[in-house]
């Protein structure tokens, strides 16, 4: 029997997720907190309620902002509408231990739980190439796998429940710090008079080559500050990393600066900005004025 689909969140990324699966044929049903996001989903039923939303389907996939609202969603509404044999698949990026937990209650119903966080920003939820890190069992991932197909090319089984998150902080680490290097590359070509495009096109391809240079690079020099995913977001990431290193007695000193950083541009009110925006901390340290 085919797994009925939920999807609670249809944010910057869950809007791209949930279109794939109605576009690969899958009938989903689905809420926000904002109605009319949800109804935006062409071809998707809406829930009214998170309890109404459980009771409909057998898998839901929960795609929300931080660890609370993964708890108001399961534990606010999603619980009492739960029963034995559903699985739970949050593809949000929080706290590992709040994913533990929440697994635990669950299971307490015979609701199983996949943490499953996304990468490859907006663009790859919207063209269904987003990087996908699972932790849980074996089972119920063969049992997910081929929903997460709809809007992932990599799908990774990294270990037991928990893992996914753990991993997921693993990725952001590298993506900031990735992030910083291209801003301190662009602002020197800038400040040394180059051609930008042109020393873009001429690095990109090479050793010092990533996704966040070609993805990003380009709208730094353009001045295109529209997120795939933005600062406030990522601050809520890298506060969960630093958490997560305190745990672990983990140094991470270019991480902690660049939190710092990032700090320092949330009080400027550039927190809705996506977070290549970073290169503009940088810049003030030069006197350049952006608006």
């Amino acid at each position: 029997m085919t797994d009925r689909l939920g999807f609670a969140g249809i944010g910057i990324m869950g809007s791209g997720m949930a279109s794939n699966l109605i576009g690969k044929g899958h009938p989903l049903t689905v809420w926000n907190r904002t109605r009319a996001k949800a109804e935006a989903i062409k071809g998707a039923e809406v829930a009214n309620t998170l309890e109404d939303l459980a009771a409909a389907v057998d898998i839901i996939m929960i795609c929300v902002s931080d660890s609370p609202d993964v708890v108001a969603v399961v534990e606010g509404g999603l619980l009492p509408g739960l029963r034995d044999g559903q699985l739970i698949v949050d593809h949000s990026t929080i706290s590992p231990a709040v994913t533990r937990d929440l697994a635990a209650r669950v299971a307490a119903k015979g609701v199983g739980w996949i943490d499953a966080p996304v990468s490859g920003g907006s663009e790859g939820a919207l063209n269904g190439t987003l990087s996908t890190m699972v932790g849980g069992s074996a089972e119920n991932l063969a049992r997910v796998r081929p929903y997460l197909q709809t809007f992932s090319t990599t799908i990774t089984h990294v270990g037991p429940i928990g893992s996914g998150q753990l991993v997921k902080l693993v990725n952001q680490i590298l993506v900031v710090g990735n992030q910083m290097a291209v801003s301190e590359a662009l602002l020197f070509a800038r400040r040394a008079g180059l051609d930008l495009e042109a020393t873009l096109n001429a690095v990109k391809g090479g050793a010092a080559g990533s996704w966040m240079l070609a993805n990003r690079g380009p709208q730094m020099i353009a001045d295109d500050w529209r997120p795939g995913f933005t600062i406030d977001l990522q601050q809520k990431d890298l506060r969960l990393v630093l958490d997560a290193a305190d745990d672990h007695g983990t140094p991470l000193p270019a991480t902690s600066l660049i939190f710092q950083l990032y700090r320092a541009l949330q009080a400027s009110g550039h927190g809705h900005e996506g977070n290549h925006a970073l290169i503009k901390a940088l810049e003030q340290m030069t006197g350049m004025e952006r608006d």
